[in-house]
């Protein structure tokens, strides 16, 4: 049955009436299915595309990056919502939390040490300006983009300046090490020749 509330309405219905809302809240999508892929920026609710596996994969590998020397009270996710305040909940590709503030969804923003976006087409303008001055209002004092889009995977690294904007601290391709939030070493140069070697394995479009 239908009726006016189309969170009231079974999660298909309600699915194909996300277009006819245009200023949305946390509150909102709390009441959205639960398998729903969606971030929420600016009262702006976007429905993410699945993405590629290499895109997936190279969330892990940041993931596994970051757990190589991490220190005691942290804690790792991917894909995971962050709470930042009524009107926007954003789902970066890698959350660095502290691990006090890991058993709730969505985490707060105020818990997040560092997020981590992997580009993809789709994401290309939002991850360098949407996403970026979203984090900075966080308060999240660091931000990095991975972009596997171009010849070569690269990395940028953007801190919180005491102005509460970022500041981009170093962009690099090839083999990477940084010391915050902790020594981390990246391996773009391993991570290119993967994506590479994935594309040529690929199987032609049908």
């Amino acid at each position: 049955m239908v009726t006016g509330d189309p969170f009231e309405e079974e999660p298909m219905i309600a699915a194909l009436n996300l277009a006819d809302k245009r200023d949305w809240t946390v509150d909102d999508v709390a009441r959205l299915p639960e398998d729903l892929p969606y971030e929420l920026i600016d009262g702006r609710l976007a429905l993410t595309p699945a993405p590629l596996p290499i895109h997936q994969s190279l969330g892990i590998e940041i993931v596994l990056a970051l757990r190589a020397n991490w220190p005691a009270g942290y804690y790792l996710a991917t894909d995971q919502s962050v709470l930042v305040d009524h009107r926007n909940e954003p789902r970066p590709d890698v959350v660095l939390m502290r691990r006090e503030g890991a058993n709730r969804t969505p985490v707060l923003a105020a818990d997040v040490i560092l997020v981590a976006e992997v580009v993809s087409p789709s994401s290309r303008v939002s991850d360098r300006e949407d996403k970026m001055k979203l984090y900075s209002y966080a308060g999240i004092p660091a931000y990095w983009i991975i972009d596997p889009l171009g010849d070569r995977i690269t990395f940028s690294q953007f801190l919180l300046s005491s102005g509460g904007t970022y500041h981009c601290q170093l962009q690099a391709e090839g083999l990477v090490t940084i010391d915050q939030p902790w020594k981390v070493t990246l391996d773009l140069a391993a991570w290119t020749q993967e994506r590479d070697e994935l594309r040529e394995d690929a199987r032609p479009d049908i």
